[in-house]
């Protein structure tokens, strides 16, 4: 072969070998109005803000009651979701936030928000695992906090679960690496994990 003939790059390797990040499914929705981020952020502010927010209410004052199911509502409809997801959760998340002002041994309640949660974002069934630690700090919470004047702390050491446990949920949603590629050509129609759905 001669010296001046052109060198031959090695051949880069296919498209459908390099392995992509995983996406969030619900950020992948083609939405019709607002951007994925911002719609996650208030819905999320709202869901827990007006759960908050209600928590301040009494017989003597029920504007609270309120405003914080309305915020309540509204968080779960914006959400960055397939239609159906949030529309679900209204009534049975609504009637947990009213039935928490019963006290700390109401906190299992949560759990329903949680499940919600989870198919808001479009979680797997194998997320649901994540479930476990919240509905054991409702039995804690029962447990060790018998009075209504410890709410505040119930309320936070719940928050805390929570948190930790839909993080939990995430981590479990995430695909092994042989699957974390995107699917394409004709098996890109059929992939399981793309939503199609209009948010």
């Amino acid at each position: 072969m001669s010296e001046n003939a052109p060198r031959r790059e090695p051949d880069a390797p296919p498209a459908s070998r390099v392995p992509t990040p995983w996406v969030e499914p619900a950020a992948r929705l083609p939405l019709r109005w607002g951007s994925y981020r911002d719609r996650w952020v208030l819905g999320l502010l709202l869901i827990a803000g007006g759960l908050l927010h209600l928590q301040s209410s009494d017989t003597g004052n029920l504007i609270p009651l309120i405003t914080g199911s309305a915020a309540h509502v509204l968080g779960w409809l914006i959400m960055p979701a397939a239609g159906w997801r949030r529309i679900v959760p209204l009534g049975p998340s609504t009637l947990v936030v009213w039935l928490l002002l019963t006290g700390p041994s109401s906190m299992w309640t949560l759990t329903v928000p949680f499940l919600f949660w989870l198919l808001v974002r479009h979680r797997p069934w194998r997320s649901a695992l994540a479930v476990g630690p919240v509905l054991l700090n409702g039995v804690v919470c029962a447990t060790l906090f018998t009075e209504y004047r410890w709410m505040p702390v119930a309320v936070a050491l719940s928050a805390a679960v929570l948190v930790a446990s839909a993080w939990g949920a995430r981590a479990l949603a995430r695909p092994v690496a042989s699957i974390r590629r995107p699917a394409r050509g004709p098996e890109a129609a059929t992939a399981p994990d793309t939503p199609t759905a209009s948010a």
